[in-house]
């Protein structure tokens, strides 16, 4: 019993000592990794001892920062960003659309014949999409809406999936007044019966037809296919691995299901339609730019005409 009494000393001496080396080491380690350390300051030498640990913390962070990766939230890839803020056509690229899983198709079993030259090879049973043929395709869709907005046209962005709503809006949105969506459910007649649906004044006095309907969901639509058809209306669609793509006058091949997807490609082309109306609207200053220096011109040439008569 007196041999432990006396080792007890030691042993908590001894514990006492590793604990104090330890705090030390943590102090040492927050010295050069931290700047925000509480410090007291009590005489000028704490003072200068706090100057130079900032120093010392700059010198670090300048050293290390050259080698650390520039990847921040802003630049990083988030899955919001598809739909808050989408990317240009130019902006678009293989990686973008592989992230957003357009390139996972339906079944081995569920593929469409006619969909073959879009498709890659098979994986574990899934149908794997050529993005190569995806991307064209897209840029030529975003081409052709770019066109019909900056030709004062209307575009009508169609997704009747519950996840599909808020993309479509927001896309409608993007565009401004000359874009509409449709987010609920077609109603049969929309375009072959729109004197009975939206009445005789209304048909004949605004714009009910749409210049371009562009479906999010080609193959739950494909009655309001038929009536764009029927009205000679040109379409885009996203196409699948089960659907046939030629459904729809411009074809975009990717996963209809996913709505990373949608809010990709649905982003591209609202962002194409809001460059045509600004092409537009670029245009429409110039032209009365233009109107405006006739005018003055004329008035010129009218004065000097009466000056010389009288």
């Amino acid at each position: 019993m007196s041999t432990k009494a006396g080792l007890r000393p030691w042993l908590s001496a001894t514990r006492c000592m590793r604990r104090s080396q330890l705090s030390v080491l943590q102090h040492r380690r927050n010295v050069f990794t931290s700047s925000d350390q509480p410090f007291p300051l009590q005489s000028p030498d704490d003072w200068q001892l706090l100057q130079d640990r900032r120093i010392r913390f700059k010198m670090l962070v300048d050293l290390f920062s050259k080698h650390g990766s520039n990847v921040t939230r802003d630049n990083a890839f988030q899955p919001h960003h598809q739909l808050h803020r989408p990317l240009a056509p130019s902006e678009a690229t293989l990686s973008a659309l592989i992230a957003a899983g357009a390139h996972f198709g339906h079944s081995k079993s569920l593929l469409n014949p006619n969909f073959m030259p879009y498709a890659y090879g098979v994986r574990a049973g899934i149908t794997i999409i050529d993005l190569d043929s995806t991307l064209p395709l897209l840029r030529r869709a975003a081409n052709l809406t770019r066109a019909i907005v900056a030709r004062d046209g209307t575009v009508v962005f169609v997704g009747t999936r519950p996840d599909l709503r808020a993309v479509v809006r927001k896309a409608a949105e993007r565009i401004g007044p000359q874009a509409f969506h449709v987010g609920e459910r077609w109603l049969p007649g929309t375009l072959t019966n729109k004197l009975q649906l939206f009445g005789s004044d209304v048909a004949k006095e605004q714009r009910v037809t749409p210049d371009l309907v562009i479906f999010l969901n080609p193959l739950a639509n494909i009655h309001a296919i038929r009536e764009c058809a029927i009205q000679h209306i040109p379409t885009i669609g996203i196409v699948d691995s089960n659907v046939d793509p030629r459904v729809v006058m411009y074809a975009i091949p990717a996963n209809d299901e996913s709505p990373r997807a949608a809010e990709l490609i649905a982003g591209v082309l609202s962002i194409a339609g809001r460059e045509g109306r600004v092409l537009r609207e670029r245009e429409e200053q110039s032209k009365e730019l233009q109107r405006s220096q006739y005018m003055r011109a004329q008035e010129r040439g009218t004065t000097r005409y009466v000056a010389d008569r009288y």
